[in-house]
C-alpha cells in the first residue's frame, strides 16, 4: 500500500536534510554525533539532488535505487551507535533509532515506480 508520490517523497527528503542539519547545529548533542548527523544530512541532500524525480536536480540516480539506498541506510542505522562509538550518548542513540524508523516507514510508503495516485 504505497501512497506517497515521488514528489511528496522529495519534499520530505529536503525537510529531512533541514532537520538533520538543524539537529546537528542545535548543540543538543556531542560534537562527534553532531558532525555525524550533519554528514548524514549532506549525503541525504546529495542523494536527493542526484535522483531522477520531480524534486531532483540532476537526474542521475533512478528513484528505485534512491529507495533501496534509504532502505539500506535505515537498516544500517540500527547498529550505528555501537559501531560508530556513541552508544553511551543515550539521546543520540534514540534519535538515530527514531530516524531509522522514519526512513524505513517512508521506504514502505513511497511509490518508487510512479504509480501512486496524483493529488
Amino acid at each position: 500500500m504505497r501512497r506517497l508520490s515521488g514528489k511528496i517523497h522529495g519534499i520530505l527528503d529536503y525537510a529531512t536534510v533541514l532537520a538533520l542539519v538543524g539537529v546537528g547545529l542545535s548543540g543538543l548533542f556531542s560534537p562527534y554525533f553532531s558532525h555525524l548527523i550533519i554528514g548524514l544530512g549532506i549525503v541525504h541532500l546529495l542523494l536527493t539532488v542526484l535522483t531522477k524525480f520531480e524534486m531532483g536536480l540532476m537526474a542521475l540516480i533512478p528513484l528505485t535505487l534512491h529507495g533501496y539506498v534509504e532502505l539500506i541506510v535505515s537498516i544500517a542505522l540500527i547498529p550505528a551507535p555501537f559501531v560508530l562509538g556513541y552508544s553511551d550518548e543515550t539521546p543520540a542513540k534514540y534519535f538515530t533509532w527514531i530516524f531509522a524508523t522514519v526512513v524505513f516507514a517512508l521506504f514502505l510508503l513511497t511509490d518508487y515506480a510512479g504509480k501512486a495516485p496524483s493529488k
